[in-house]
Order: structure tokens, then sequence, then C-alpha cells
């Protein structure tokens, strides 16, 4: 089982969104924040977060790039787990048992975008509000022969705690 974790190549994630992905964190697509959004409120690093942000599974926060990473399942249920709060806590879901449902099914989606990548492939994600809703399309980027290691800057993955 696979899914993606945040990635930065230079510290230009914490210029272009309100609240930066961690580096190494668990991320989806998150495009559920976006779902009653209109074109009034595609400004500034909110637009930058519509466009191309990732979320992140702890902080919340955006990134542009995530890397294809092995998931070890116990740590897909901590993860729904942590999002199902969320659900209750900003979108007043509730309950979290009643949350995890929708929160299995985001992380399962991710789950199944990163499945058929080897580790280390690098995804971006691009959004635009069309008339019928939030449209999503994902880039890819296959992992170089020198290693995605040399050019990344990667956090400590010590404490680790979607698509419409």
């Amino acid at each position: 089982m696979k899914l993606a974790r945040a990635i930065h190549f230079d510290e230009s994630d914490t210029r272009v969104f309100h609240s930066p992905a961690r580096t190494g964190e668990w991320c989806l697509s998150g495009g559920f924040e976006f779902s009653n959004w209109s074109d009034g409120d595609l400004v500034g690093k909110a637009k930058q977060a519509f466009t191309n942000g990732w979320m992140g599974l702890e902080t919340f926060g955006r990134t542009t790039f995530v890397a294809v990473a092995q998931l070890e399942p116990f740590e897909r249920e901590a993860l729904a787990k942590s999002l199902a709060q969320h659900f209750v806590s900003i979108y007043g879901a509730p309950s979290v048992e009643a949350a995890m449902g929708t929160a299995l099914d985001e992380i399962d989606q991710m789950i199944d975008l990163c499945e058929d990548h080897p580790p280390n492939t690098l995804l971006t994600i691009t959004r635009e509000l069309t008339p019928a809703g939030v449209k999503e399309s994902y880039g890819m980027i296959e992992p170089q022969d020198a290693g995605i290691d040399q050019f990344a800057v990667h956090g400590s993955l010590d404490d680790e705690p979607h698509q419409h």
C-alpha cells in the first residue's frame, strides 16, 4: 500500500501557502476544503492552495509536491482517525465515528492514486473551478537515477501521526 509524503526542494511553500505542510507528513488531495468555493475565494495564498496544494494529514497545511512512499496498514487507520477528527473540528461532523467512512474514502482515493507509481515518484496537483465544481488533475515526475535524496529537503519522520 502506498501514500504520499510532503516534500520540499526549497522554502517556496513557506511563502506561497498560509499554512505549509511539514516535510515528510502524509498527504492527500484535500480537495474537499474547496467544495463550496467560488471565484471570489481564489485570491492570494488561498488561490495558490486551491490551484496547486496537496493537504498534509498532520498540520492540514499545503505542499506543492508529494513523493510516493510505502504506507503500513496500521498507519491508514491512524490517519483516518486524524482526518475524521479534522472533519469534526473544522467542518462540524457530528462525531469521529460518523466521519470515519468519509475519512477512509479520502485516504483510499489517495492510496489508489499512488499505488501504480514506484516509491519517490513526485506528484503534482492542479485544480480549476468549473461550472460543475472543482476539477482536479495530477502530474507525475518519475524518480531519476540520481535519486531524490540528493535534491530534496527532508524532515524527521519520527512523529508521524483525496480527490473529488
